[in-house]
């Protein structure tokens, strides 16, 4: 049986020295990109596998990062866990992922056990936990978080215009002619959904409107909860053209009520949500939506979390909400 490739063979194989390879799998070389593949080739080509738990000793570093997630079951979060798995691809880190199930006192729990598990660094997607209790944990481990702002030398977070998201979409439908416009809220004590009404209401202001509070039902971002808040509109028997749901989820819920009532979209209503999730453009009919970039979100917060780890700068920015125009809209 050959014996196992070593540092000593990459090294001869892609003509550098052995501290260069090393440098380069520990993350800290500086090197150009030509030398950089040359080592990877050569560790292909030599089979070549380096012990990341023995690098990690040396450096005081586990080489895992944990990931604390609100609902495993979401497509939400199944979207920006692809963007993160993406995100550590070749970096000799593995992921540790907990659920908070968007209470406070629990993502606390999961983050002192990921913590006690010695990874290098935490991401928080989204939660219910303060700013103060997330920084006081950036001072044992880096945390990068989304659906906050924070900027610290061990904490980054990244938050998206909530309001302005709902505003694009309240004017797509006005400039459409809408007027009787329904919304499907989030959450009471969700600040994102707490966000998307104040858009949904500041669109109205502008159009020289004012929000029916008859037209707006409360949700929970789940299916169930749309095709509720849809099904109290319609026996309330209010007046409305269009309806805008704080997001997919809650969106297809309202779909399904409408289609069992016979009420066809867009023909006899408009209906927008918020995420743009992978199945949103496979609905029937495919569903016009505000995006998230939920998966360059999961690939940025993963890049950002690593550069903390190295102690070194960062400057990251998440490309803005969209509106995408499908096929669930028409002009009234």
């Amino acid at each position: 049986m050959a014996s196992p490739s070593t540092l000593l063979d990459v090294a001869r194989e892609a003509g550098v020295s052995p501290s260069t390879v090393s440098r380069i799998l520990n993350g800290t070389a500086k090197v150009s990109d030509e030398k950089r593949l040359a080592v990877m080739a050569a560790i292909a080509r030599t089979g070549f596998a380096p012990n990341q738990m023995a690098q990690g000793l040396k450096k005081g570093r586990s080489h895992t990062i944990g990931i604390v997630v609100q609902d495993i079951a979401s497509p939400f979060f199944d979207e920006t866990l692809r963007g993160v798995d993406d995100g550590l691809k070749d970096t000799g880190y593995a992921s540790v992922i907990v659920s908070g199930h968007w209470d406070a006192q629990e993502e606390a729990e999961r983050i002192r056990l990921l913590l006690a598990r010695k990874v290098d660094g935490i991401i928080l997607l989204s939660g219910r936990m303060a700013d103060e209790a997330v920084l006081q944990f950036a001072q044992q481990r880096p945390i990068v978080s989304t659906g906050r702002a924070l900027k610290t030398g061990h904490a980054l977070g990244f938050k998206l215009d909530n309001e302005y998201g709902a505003w694009l979409a309240m004017r797509h439908l006005l400039e459409l002619g809408h007027r009787r416009i329904a919304f499907v809220s989030g959450p009471e004590d969700n600040v994102d959904a707490a966000e998307r009404l104040q858009g949904y209401r500041r669109a109205l202001e502008e159009a020289g409107l004012k929000a029916d509070p008859r037209l707006i039902v409360q949700g929970n971002f789940h299916e169930n909860s749309g095709l509720l808040a849809a099904s109290h509109l319609l026996d309330s028997q209010q007046q409305f053209t269009a309806v805008f749901a704080a997001n997919d989820l809650s969106a297809y819920g309202v779909r399904l009520c409408l289609y069992r009532k016979g009420i066809r979209v867009p023909d006899d209503v408009s209906l927008v949500g918020f995420d743009d999730l992978p199945g949103s453009a496979y609905t029937t009919p495919p569903l016009t939506t505000i995006r998230q970039p939920l998966y360059e979100m999961g690939r940025i917060a993963t890049h950002s979390l690593l550069r903390l780890i190295n102690g070194e700068q960062v400057q990251a920015a998440i490309p803005p909400l969209e509106l995408v125009v499908r096929e669930t809209t028409r002009r009234r």
